[in-house]
């Protein structure tokens, strides 16, 4: 059954939060590659369908050793959502996979055009979550949208996981506020840094650097609801990653009927260890235009 006929006819009966959404991908499909320019989205299967890898000119930039996306914490459970399938299932509403402007109903393993979109829905408990991912101009945009049917406590959402590779050296991190200022410092496997939390502040872009292929990326916040706050953190894990999370709703409720969206855009680019931070701050100035 063509993948677009599969999503209408889901659309058309509803879904109970006991049926489980399967998508029409085939057994033998378990991740999917896209290349748009010079950037590559890993997808995977068992991380229900959401990123597994950002490549940059063939080099990894992340590690698949992780959980991409959006994962809500719960005051009783824990984690759900994403690759957190430990304690709750999170359910798929629906796959949606766009290559050059054109629906495609049969994702191959690989694919490759000017431009993609791949859009996400799923339910975690009382909310409805929608997870878009695009590529084009060698930017990677990621906009999430949590919709709140009735109040739910958490101790935290995370948005915009990316699990940077345990190679990545350095961070860089600044506010629109202060252009002069910035938040800086190394990332290594010493007992100094191992297992800590940096950045823990509001900002508006963040950068870390990769010195095995002399590459570094650039994410920013383009938007965020003012409701339920937000600070970015970076987690060293020696041999595993340096993580980037978003972090939301610490210990508070989502009230209901809430609904409300992030948009975060990466870039990347390359300089040798000196000139880094300089052509980081020059990219993060310009990904504020981006639309």
């Amino acid at each position: 059954m063509p993948f677009r006929c599969l999503l209408f006819i889901l659309a058309i009966c509803g879904l109970h939060a006991a049926t489980p959404f399967k998508p029409n991908l085939g057994p033998d499909l378990p991740r999917i590659t896209v290349s748009c320019g010079d950037v590559t989205l890993l997808l995977r299967q068992a991380s229900q369908w959401t990123p597994g890898r950002f490549d940059f000119r063939g080099a990894p930039m992340t590690t698949e050793r992780s959980a991409y996306g959006t994962v809500f914490s719960f005051p009783d459970v824990g984690f759900i959502g994403t690759a957190h399938l430990e304690n709750e299932p999170e359910p798929l509403e629906s796959l949606t996979f766009i290559l050059d402007g054109k629906p495609v109903e049969s994702p191959a393993a690989e694919m490759k055009g000017r431009s993609f979109r791949f859009e996400r829905r799923s339910r975690v408990r009382g909310f409805d979550l929608t997870c878009v991912t695009e590529i084009e101009n060698d930017r990677i945009h990621e906009t999430t949208t949590v919709h709140a049917r009735e109040a739910m406590p958490l101790r935290l959402v995370y948005h915009f996981m990316h699990a940077w590779t345990p190679t990545v050296s350095a961070f860089l991190a600044g506010n629109d506020t202060e252009p002069g200022k910035t938040l800086s410092g190394p990332l290594h496997d010493g007992s100094d840094t191992a297992r800590k939390f940096f950045i823990n502040r509001r900002i508006d872009w963040m950068a870390v650097y990769e010195p095995k292929s002399g590459q570094f990326g650039v994410s920013r916040l383009l938007s965020s609801p003012e409701q339920g706050g937000h600070i970015s953190m970076i987690w060293n894990v020696p041999g595993s990653y340096r993580k980037f999370y978003l972090k939301c709703f610490e210990n508070s409720t989502v009230p209901a009927g809430f609904t409300g969206t992030w948009r975060m855009v990466t870039a990347f680019g390359a300089a040798s260890p000196a000139a880094w931070e300089d052509a980081a701050r020059k990219l993060a100035t310009g990904l504020q235009k981006a639309p």
